[in-house]
């Protein structure tokens, strides 16, 4: 199995090593990631200049550093290396989770894969002032990637995200609850006004939901279409409101 590594933290992300170590349990392994951070970058394309691909050094792998955004990377990483079979982006400095899936560069380098043909998995961790406890996430990590690249091959495309202390994994559903957007003022060294674009929930999350898992322990995996129809609300506008 060929395995195409990234991220949107950037090539020297502790969460791209850790995850590039896990996927070469399941075949070979090639780690395609940016060489800066990326972070809510959403799927945005590189259209407007050339991009580079550079060699790198990440321990034992095969890597390459691109001045680009993660789709970008996958999209450069399949056409460098023929026949990948899927895409794993991560482990994420960060929760992906709800509506963070729309504006995600972790979730973007998997959604490019899927627009590719290929399977995409994307995968996160929570992260405060330290580093998340790697050590701790593996054995859940590898049963993440044992379920979704040997078992259940047929899913397309999956958002994974892993709580500090997991105890179990658990299929979910996206959270889709509204939040109140904040703009928090500050000032930089020099004086200057500069601003924080943040977001709070303002909802409770439902049972069953990736927030509600993660909240309660479990590793929740998420399958996801790239299919962004209404298809109860074209039906009914069809029926009731027919074009011609």
């Amino acid at each position: 199995m060929r395995i195409l590594v990234t991220n949107d933290d950037g090539i020297y992300s502790p969460g791209l090593l850790a995850l590039a170590k896990a996927a070469a349990q399941f075949g070979d392994v090639r780690v395609v990631a940016p060489d800066v951070e990326q972070s809510s970058m959403g799927h945005a394309i590189t259209a407007s200049r050339p991009l580079s691909f550079k060699k790198t050094t990440l321990g034992d792998f095969q890597a390459h550093r691109v001045n680009g955004t993660p789709a970008d990377c996958v999209a450069l990483g399949a056409y460098n290396w023929e026949k990948v079979d899927v895409v794993l982006s991560g482990i994420n400095l960060g929760p992906n989770l709800g509506n963070s899936v729309w504006h995600s560069g972790t979730l973007a380098a998997a959604k490019q894969a899927a627009l590719l043909g290929l399977r995409g998995v994307a995968l996160s961790t929570p992260a405060g002032r330290t580093e998340p406890a790697f050590d701790v996430l593996a054995p859940y990590v590898h049963r993440v990637l044992e379920c979704l690249l040997l078992q259940a091959p047929w899913l397309k495309l999956v958002n994974v995200n892993f709580p500090r202390q997991p105890r179990g994994l658990m299929w979910t559903r996206q959270s889709v609850r509204q939040y109140d957007g904040d703009v928090v003022p500050g000032e930089d060294p020099m004086g200057r006004k500069h601003f924080w674009l943040t977001v709070r929930p303002i909802e409770a999350s439902d049972e069953g939901t990736d927030r509600w898992a993660v909240k309660d322990g479990w590793v929740s995996l998420t399958p996801l279409e790239l299919d962004l129809t209404d298809h109860e609300a074209l039906a009914r506008v069809q029926a009731e409101r027919p074009l011609g």
